[in-house]
């Protein structure tokens, strides 16, 4: 017993096994990435509040689970910034409709274009509105983002995209969000338009076709589709312009409403000048309805009609009064060239 006792204290102990935290855990080269040695897969890690949390991202391709550990760093870091706070992604929408109103730099056509794309966003993909904004992961906006891709130009896609980003822009900036999940989303790439332009042999032909096309307006529509041509301008800022703001003696025209808000001169090419000094030959001057009720007026006392009969066909009543101070000088016109008649 002695012998066994003492031939049990000779054998050396056996190595002391280390904990499993520092045995069968592997870091990576990415902060709050580590690796599960036993089964292979990926882990999130992060401390909040003091506490130490692992969670399994389900993966054992590094790519993928750094995809998942952005979503599982967001969960935990608003749970340590907002202290459990959430709102939904109709309230960061509100705030973002708010800042399109309050903002004058925003044209009526922009804001216009804003809604629209809100409403679009709203079809597509409800859950931004009825989940907390806090939740929505880069993945969510991935699959929202080809979905939207199928059914919109390169160009309208790009233009939701930036709204989005904005979106969890404001959630970031109100403290209901760390990060943007959708900064991770590829823009779409917009190929240039293909240019099919008439030679102008052919265009020439197209504006006389509109001219002689029987239309009621189809010579103020060639006069159109041939400025457009000849000025370069957009369609909205050549809708508001006017006589005055041609300038015949210094060659330029001034546009005054534009796509940028400010405004610019451009010079009056030879075709330019053509068609605006034929439009204003041919312009007939302008008349209103009240023009042509002074011109009943004056017809009448031209013709003998005493100016109370006139005035009580005009409607009004005060005796003649008014029509008096309108056209007594009429009056006095028809007096003289009565008097010549007379003759002693």
């Amino acid at each position: 017993m002695v012998w066994f006792s003492a031939m049990k204290r000779a054998v050396p102990s056996p190595t002391k096994r280390k904990p499993a935290a520092d045995v069968d855990w592997t870091k990576t080269p990415y902060p709050n990435l580590i690796r599960y040695k036993p089964s292979g897969n990926y882990f999130g890690r992060v401390r909040v509040d003091g506490k130490l949390i692992r969670r399994s991202l389900e993966t054992h391709v590094l790519s993928v689970a750094k995809l998942k550990l952005s979503d599982f760093l967001q969960d935990h870091r608003r749970l340590a910034i907002n202290k459990g706070q959430s709102v939904k992604g109709e309230v960061i929408i509100e705030m973002f409709r708010k800042e399109i109103e309050d903002d004058h730099n925003n044209k009526p056509r922009t804001k216009l274009y804003k809604q629209e794309v809100l409403i679009a966003l709203k079809k597509t993909w409800p859950q931004l509105y009825s989940t907390d904004i806090a939740k929505i992961s880069q993945r969510d906006c991935n699959e929202w983002a080809a979905r939207y891709g199928k059914d919109y130009s390169p160009t309208r896609y790009n233009g939701a995209l930036g709204i989005v980003r904005r979106i969890f822009e404001i959630a970031v900036e109100h403290g209901y969000r760390v990060d943007n999940p959708a900064r991770f989303v590829d823009r779409r790439r917009v190929r240039p338009k293909e240019l099919h332009l008439p030679s102008q042999a052919q265009f020439q032909e197209m504006a006389k076709h509109i001219e002689t096309s029987g239309a009621g307006q189809a010579k103020d529509c060639a006069n159109l589709f041939r400025f457009l041509a000849f000025s370069g301008l957009r369609i909205d800022e050549a809708r508001h312009v006017v006589w005055n703001d041609v300038d015949f003696e210094k060659g330029l025209l001034h546009v005054r409403i534009t796509k940028n808000g400010k405004d610019r001169w451009i010079p009056l090419n030879t075709s330019l000048r053509q068609l605006l000094e034929q439009m204003r030959a041919e312009r007939v001057k302008r008349i209103t309805h009240h023009d042509l009720r002074h011109l009943f007026a004056t017809r009448c006392i031209e013709a003998g009609v005493d100016i109370p009969t006139v005035s009580r066909w005009l409607g009004h009543q005060d005796g003649g009064a008014l029509c008096m101070k309108t056209y007594g000088h009429l009056r006095d016109e028809h007096s003289q060239r009565e008097a010549l008649k007379v003759t002693f």
